[in-house]
């Protein structure tokens, strides 16, 4: 092997486990969050609150992102967000109160958000001849950071730091700070990465009038609202429906189902860039599969769980190729950090829609409205950008 392939499979790998830290720490809470309950004394909308940190500061702190990208350049900038992560996730285990947690929370969250639109760039830097493969690695590594804690902390972990659920934050923050100085101690160094100290800093703010930006902030808006929305509404609309033996079946068949997903498209995702049909696909699989939830029961709604899992997964991984495919090399940050801040923000108000549509009919399945239309947008977008020729 050579010496130039050699660093680009460590850059690959680099990419992995970096992606991995997008959502270690934070799905590190749900297996333990009766225990903060408790111990804390919360609320309902208590709890809540602290689980949607995460996504309003995704859609709020993306474009802080770009500016460190700007001013440090990639690597820098994807170690301060590593370390930010790995900083706050432990902070959070030394909570003394509510207030404090939700504090340390946001430090944590602030740094997934930094890493959000510098992942896309370091992939057009590290990587650009295998933008697909690269995309689809550390797509990966998110799916993973999503389930090794989900699977790993109340049979491994707990045990071994004596049940405490502060310890066990703490070890997931372990994890992501050892990812934090592998990937500064191995991550390529890239010339003119501080242009700035020169006189020449690139442009950060996401340029509001480009329609690039646009439909590829809808189209993640429609990704992430079929995948948080379900998630959120899923679990209330089956307890309202006396089937709560389904919740857990369904949750791990939509949240597993990704898996493959990113597994069969490590080994297409270079074929399928900038092809129009996996988003019509994924957008008329995704539709059914919510109708199917909705009007099934029983082994059919975790059936139609895990084919939503599957086919939104696609069309997240093959869409987080586009900023690097579509965009200059100066752009990917900010474009990814403006596409972010829409998608991001717009699935929050659409979550608002979908749960205001439940009260005030007092019909549960209409929740799943906004996230049936969001599935049927994802055709009309495709095939708007095809016509463009941003897609073929």
């Amino acid at each position: 092997m050579s010496d130039d392939d050699r660093r680009a499979w460590i850059a690959l790998f680099l990419l992995w486990l970096a992606g991995n830290s997008l959502r270690l720490t934070i799905l590190a809470v749900p297996p333990v969050v009766a225990q903060i309950r408790d111990e804390f004394g919360l609320s309902a909308t208590q709890v809540g609150f602290l689980g949607s940190i995460g996504p309003l500061l995704f859609a709020v702190a993306a474009m802080l992102g770009s500016l460190i990208v700007a001013r440090v350049g990639v690597r820098t900038a994807l170690v301060g967000g590593l370390g930010t992560v790995a900083i706050g996730s432990a902070l959070r285990g030394a909570s003394g109160n509510y207030a404090v947690l939700v504090a340390t929370t946001i430090l944590m969250s602030a740094g997934v958000a930094i890493m959000q639109p510098v992942m896309p760039t370091a992939v057009r830097q590290w990587a650009p001849r295998r933008i697909g493969l690269a995309t689809a690695l550390y797509t990966n590594g998110l799916l993973v950071g999503e389930v090794l804690p989900v699977f790993f902390t109340i049979p491994v972990v707990l045990p071994l730091v004596g049940g405490s659920w502060r310890a066990s934050l703490v070890a997931w923050s372990v994890l992501a700070g050892l990812i934090a100085i592998v990937v500064h101690r191995w991550a390529p160094h890239q010339r003119g990465e501080h242009a700035f100290l020169h006189g020449k800093l690139p442009s950060w703010v996401p340029e509001w009038r480009s329609p690039l930006l646009w439909r590829l902030g809808l189209l993640f808006l429609c990704v992430n609202t079929i995948y948080f929305g379900t998630n959120a509404f899923i679990p209330i609309y089956l307890a309202n429906a006396k089937r709560s033996d389904l919740i857990g079946p369904t949750l791990t068949a939509l949240n597993f189902g990704q898996l493959p997903s990113s597994i069969l498209l490590l080994a297409f995702a270079q074929r399928l860039e900038r092809r129009a049909w996996p988003y019509v696909a994924s957008g008329l699989i995704s539709l059914a599969s919510v109708l199917g939830m909705v009007l099934a029961g029983g082994s059919a709604t975790v059936a139609c769980a895990a084919l939503l899992g599957f086919s939104d997964a696609g069309a997240l991984i093959i869409g987080l190729t586009l900023p690097p495919l579509l965009c200059k090399p100066e752009d990917v940050a900010r474009t990814a950090a403006g596409a972010f801040t829409v998608s991001y923000g717009g699935a929050v108000v659409i979550a608002l829609i979908s749960g205001a549509l439940w009260d005030l009919t007092g019909v549960a399945a209409l929740a799943f409205a906004p996230i049936a239309l969001c599935a049927a947008a994802l055709i009309v977008i495709a095939s708007t950008m095809r016509r463009k020729r941003e897609l073929v």
